[in-house]
């Protein structure tokens, strides 16, 4: 990350902080160092001609993957290394307010006191929510999740210790072989990352829809490929297309694999219905366990109408095939931590074959009844 401007990060206004860069220009007293002056004045140069003010002197650094602010002078940023504060702040509660105006019309948005929240995202498919203080006692909330231009293959994903060989090559068949496989885990766990390394390990000759709420897959190694996104309301409250309506609507587009980027809803029995009639899939979801999804699953599946809890459960079990869990560590690295069978429902249970597991002294390791597989590998 580049190097922070202190020493121009109070509340001066930029003909100050022109001044003392000028000034330090000018001295023969004491040096600055050369890093430390360019960071200065990048940060000038934005905070009076960018659109998006400061914000634009993160956007444009290629270390940080997440902007975090919690009002004008509560700043984190998400690196390799972690999550730091950082010591540029705004100049004033306004100033960020008005760059979130920027960002919403910018997206043909709008966020005011009567409608506090945005989601949207940026040209280069970085994702945005905001949230103005009426809402945030804290002051304005922004939260950036940049879009990398980098294709993570499966390849970087065993080097950075998220999965190991043998895991990879057990995926990639189960994948030729059109299972259906779900991905859960915690906030920033890596599932979207993990579900776009897989997509290199899909056939090249299937056509492939991909559904999304923001834009995050970058299925590079697919040839015949749709990708669709959720498109908001508009200001007349008119517009606006769900996950649900693009997963009846992909039925008609002649696909052999269906991935959804997330499910968080009742739109997660389209999806299993989609894959209980001859489509493959793929999909991901927040949870803390295989366990726990399969019951979150449950729950988003009856928040439909009519739709019993043992109606549920069948259509889980016989639309997933492979469960895998995703988990964040406290030092921040992300590790497949369960690949799970799902095998069966009885007794109001979910039945789990473990096929790979985690743990401190073994990392991810293969279990015994990787070989018992009854739905593949046969």
């Amino acid at each position: 990350m580049k190097e922070d401007a202190e020493g121009f990060r109070s509340e001066d206004s930029d003909e100050t902080v022109l001044r003392a860069i000028q000034e330090m220009m000018l001295s023969d007293g004491d040096r600055i160092s050369l890093s430390l002056l360019l960071a200065a004045s990048e940060l000038t140069f934005y905070r009076l001609r960018s659109r998006f003010g400061i914000l634009e002197y993160w956007l444009k650094d290629p270390e940080i993957h997440e902007i975090m602010i919690n009002g004008p002078d509560h700043i984190f940023l998400e690196t390799d290394s972690g999550i730091h504060r950082s010591r540029i702040i705004f100049n004033s509660t306004e100033e960020l307010e008005e760059i979130i105006r920027s960002i919403a019309a910018n997206v043909r948005r709008e966020i005011n006191e009567r409608n506090p929240i945005l989601d949207a995202r940026l040209s280069d498919g970085s994702r945005v929510n905001a949230v103005l203080q009426n809402v945030a006692h804290n002051g304005p909330v922004l939260t950036i999740r940049k879009f990398s231009k980098k294709w993570i293959k499966m390849a970087d994903m065993i080097s950075s210790g998220a999965a190991n060989r043998e895991c990879a090559l057990f995926l990639k068949e189960v994948i030729s072989q059109g299972c259906n496989i779900f991905i859960s885990g915690g906030t920033s766990s890596g599932k979207t990352t993990f579900l776009n390394a897989l997509t290199e390990y899909i056939p090249e000759n299937e056509r492939v829809v991909i559904i999304e709420d923001s834009q995050e897959i970058q299925p590079f190694s697919i040839r015949n490929i749709v990708q669709m996104e959720c498109h908001t309301m508009n200001m007349l409250g008119q517009g606006k297309i769900g996950l649900e309506e693009l997963i009846r609507t992909s039925l008609r587009m002649r696909p052999d694999r269906i991935i959804v980027g997330e499910v968080r809803g009742k739109e997660a029995i389209d999806m299993l219905q989609a894959m209980n009639t001859g489509h493959d899939g793929m999909s991901t979801g927040h949870a803390n366990s295989v366990a726990g999804m399969l019951r979150r699953l449950e729950a988003m599946c009856i928040q439909n109408e009519g739709t019993p809890l043992q109606a549920a459960a069948m259509q889980i079990v016989e639309g997933l095939d492979i469960m895998i869990h995703m988990t964040r560590f406290s030092d921040g690295r992300r590790r497949v931590t369960e690949i799970q069978e799902l095998t069966g429902y009885k007794d109001g249970e979910y039945l789990l074959n473990p096929l790979f597991l985690y743990d401190s002294k073994n990392g991810l390791y293969r279990t015994k009844n990787h070989l018992k597989s009854v739905k593949f590998m046969k």
